[in-house]
């Protein structure tokens, strides 16, 4: 049996695109970004700080400070869920130069992720990143993803779901890492 010269096509076609996919993802994926894991410096990208507007570096605006980086979005459950205690933690060590950098994945305008910060009480900066490059900077495959920040901008702990960080266990962390360099 004889394949006609279309279908022969067709097949060598479908090969050189799966080799072509194949090709991207290893190289796309072959070494993680800078800020993906444990030790790495903190990678530097521009997010929308929505107090004014203004654009900032994330590694520039909070250099030498310990900073959790929270990546969220407001229709996430458990981001919901963490966000208070997130606040308690802020409360609790902002004197001593702790920062909350919470990076909402919303996209769209910004008035729902005011509103949702105005309806839990939110001091800590708030941010956002439309374009949701942070998500692929730190390869965050789910919400809420937070990234531990040492006064030397090197990434100290990651975690993936809502934590509890009033709980012993992150206040240790928290307060090993302020304690670091005082």
């Amino acid at each position: 049996m004889s394949r006609s010269p279309t279908s022969t096509w067709a097949a060598v076609l479908l090969v050189a695109g799966g080799l072509g996919l194949g090709a991207w993802a290893l190289t796309r994926y072959a070494t993680p970004p800078e800020g993906a894991h444990v030790g790495d410096r903190a990678p530097d990208f521009r997010v929308e700080r929505l107090l004014d507007g203004d654009s900032i570096g994330l590694r520039t605006a909070y250099a030498g400070q310990v900073v959790l980086v929270n990546l969220w979005a407001t229709w996430c459950g458990p981001c919901r869920k963490e966000m208070p205690s997130m606040q308690a933690a802020y409360h609790t060590y902002e004197a001593r130069g702790f920062r909350v950098a919470a990076v909402s994945l919303d996209e769209g305008d910004a008035a729902p992720v005011r509103a949702f910060a105005t309806e839990l009480g939110l001091t800590f900066d708030l941010l956002q990143d439309r374009s949701n490059r942070s998500q692929e900077i730190f390869q965050a495959i789910g919400l809420p993803h937070s990234v531990l920040i040492g006064r030397d901008g090197r990434v100290k702990w990651v975690a993936l779901g809502a934590e509890e960080w009033m709980s012993a266990e992150n206040r240790a962390r928290i307060e090993a890492l302020l304690d670091d360099g005082e």
